[in-house]
């Protein structure tokens, strides 16, 4: 080939070459995010008392709150996230979980017993745990298990419903079938191309690898809460509350509209069962659906899905995840309560 044909080939490539002085991007810090959240509680307290329309009033004390209270446990699932892509050997995990699906996803289930947090700190974990080579099912599996039978919400649900420990029973026993049979039908059913696996930088060791992870979800996820607790808070706001309670004589629509009410709801789980105990008009097994289907399906936690892991996983897997955690809360509900 010739010299000035060599030339011309390099010429078409130029712009797929660095310039010398090009370096490669470096994580920022979240202060955006930071700021945002420190508008949102400036405003609250300084704002609030000058606006006169109680709707309005209403709508950003709920956004706050849930803003507020999720991001502590968001901020705890990135740095456990993190700190298992940094520091845990991607081999730990072929170690500690079967390969096959139908005995990793009830183990991976069962493991989420062990982590104190809400849904949102299980996100960014499940997360983790795929880019480490984690078979999908089994980490969606410890996703859902998570949030809903850790020590710290069974012991709230005991506070929440004195004098009837039954109930503990039936979320554990609820919480925990619906993360099982969702993890193998996903492992059934689910395809590669629905589901984005968070990527994780080349470096994935040592504590430059941690705060490049930690930085980078926090961002990434936090945006996300933004969104669900906006709609959350509009929600809330929006759909009257005699509509709600009006439906509470029918045993199948009571049951199908405290679902849907923890999904707008957005409460974390380690407070839901005080606002299940506080409604009164319902039957014991519509609030059991409330407390299984909130950890798993919510509007902040339905935001912070796409997020992490896409909008075609979302489509498929919140559908998938509200139907089973009707049906088994009543079967349950039936059996125990």
């Amino acid at each position: 080939m010739s010299d000035r044909a060599l030339v011309s080939r390099a010429d078409e490539h130029d712009d797929l070459i660095p310039p010398p002085t090009w370096r490669p991007p470096k994580s920022r810090l979240p202060w955006p995010f930071v700021a945002l959240i420190g508008l949102l509680l400036a405003g609250r307290f300084w704002l609030a008392p000058y606006v006169q329309w109680p709707a309005l009033q209403t709508w950003a004390t709920i956004f706050v709150a849930i803003c507020v209270q999720a991001l502590p446990f968001l901020v705890f699932g990135v740095a456990l996230s993190a700190v298992i892509t940094a520091f845990v050997p991607a081999a730990f995990w072929t170690r500690a979980l079967p390969r096959h699906p139908a005995m990793a996803v009830p183990i991976a289930g069962v493991a989420g017993a062990v982590l104190p947090g809400c849904e949102c700190a299980s996100v960014p974990v499940a997360g983790g745990l795929m880019a480490r080579g984690v078979t999908p099912a089994a980490a969606l599996a410890f996703l859902l298990a998570s949030p809903a039978i850790n020590p710290v919400v069974l012991v709230a649900t005991a506070v929440a419903f004195p004098g009837r420990p039954v109930m503990v029973v039936a979320r554990f026993t609820a919480s925990l079938a619906v993360a099982v049979l969702a993890g193998w039908t996903w492992a059934r059913f689910g395809r590669s191309e629905w589901l984005r696996i968070p990527s994780r930088p080349a470096n994935t060791s040592g504590w430059a690898a941690f705060g490049e992870v930690m930085l980078h979800d926090l961002l990434h996820a936090g945006g996300f809460l933004v969104v669900g607790g906006l709609t959350a808070a509009t929600l809330n706001v929006v759909i009257p509350q005699s509509w709600i309670t009006g439906l509470a004589g029918v045993p199948w629509l009571s049951v199908l509209t405290l679902a849907l009410l923890a999904v707008i709801l957005s409460i974390c789980s380690e407070a839901d069962a005080f606002v299940a105990a506080s409604l009164t008009p319902f039957p014991m097994t519509a609030k059991l659906a409330f407390l299984v289907v909130g950890p798993m399906v919510d509007l902040k936690l339905i935001a912070l899905q796409v997020g992490t892991f896409g909008r075609r996983f979302a489509t498929r897997f919140v559908p998938l995840t509200f139907v089973l955690g009707v049906l088994v809360s009543t079967v349950v509900g039936q059996a125990l309560l």
